[in-house]
C-alpha cells in the first residue's frame, strides 16, 4: 500500500507546473469540454505509466541490489533537481487540430507529451524501488488525475491558487529524500 500511496503523492506533486497540466489547461480553454479530456488524460496516462511501470520492473529483474540501489538514487537525487526546472508547453501541442476528437486529441497529445517526462521517469523508477506493478501505475495514474482533471474543470484559477514554486521545492525534496533512502537504506526488494 505504501508504493500506492507514494507514488500518488509523487506524481500529484511533480506533476504541479508540469507541461502535461499546461497541455489540460489550454485543451480545456480550447474545446470546453471537460469529460472527454478527462477521459483522455485517464486512457493516455494509463497506457503510459502501464509502460513506464513495466520497464521498472524489468530493471529490477536486471540489476543487482547494490547495483539497483544507487542507479535508483542518483535517479531519485537527480529528478530532485530536474523538479527546480519549471517546464513550458511546446507550441505545437498547443495548436495541434482536432481532426480525431477532443477524447482522441487528448490521447495522442497527452501521451505524446507524457514520453520522456517527470512524472514517466518518475513511474519508472518508483516500479523498480517498489518492485509493485499494479500499485504504482494505479498510484501515478492517480497523481495524474489528481493534478490534471482539476485543472479542466477549473482552469486557470486554480493554478493560481497553488503556488508552483513552493509546489515543485516540496516535490524536489520529496524526491532528495527517496534518493538518500535508496542510497542509505538500500531498496526493499521484497
Amino acid at each position: 500500500m505504501s508504493a500506492f500511496l507514494v507514488s500518488t503523492g509523487i506524481v500529484a506533486l511533480a506533476e504541479m507546473g508540469d507541461k502535461t497540466q499546461l497541455l489540460a489547461l489550454v485543451l480545456a480553454a480550447r474545446f470546453r469540454r471537460p469529460w472527454p479530456i478527462v477521459l483522455g488524460i485517464f486512457a493516455a496516462t494509463i497506457i503510459n505509466h502501464a509502460l513506464a511501470g513495466a520497464v521498472g520492473a524489468w530493471v529490477t529483474t536486471q540489476l543487482g541490489p547494490d547495483v539497483l540501489r544507487w542507479v535508483l538514487g542518483l535517479s531519485f537525487i537527480a529528478m530532485a533537481v530536474w523538479m527546480l526546472i519549471p517546464d513550458k508547453l511546446d507550441d505545437e501541442e498547443a495548436d495541434s487540430n482536432p481532426r480525431y476528437g477532443v477524447f482522441g486529441t487528448t490521447v495522442v497529445l497527452f501521451f505524446l507529451a507524457e514520453m520522456g517526462d517527470k512524472t514517466q521517469i518518475a513511474t519508472v523508477m518508483l516500479a523498480a524501488k517498489y518492485n509493485a506493478y499494479l500499485w504504482v501505475v494505479a498510484g501515478t495514474t492517480l497523481g495524474m488525475m489528481l493534478a490534471n482533471a482539476p485543472v479542466v474543470w477549473l482552469g486557470e484559477r486554480m493554478t493560481r491558487l497553488v503556488p508552483i514554486k513552493v509546489v515543485h521545492v516540496v516535490s524536489a525534496l520529496f524526491f532528495l529524500v527517496l534518493g538518500v533512502l535508496a542510497i542509505w537504506h538500500g531498496v526493499d526488494m521484497g
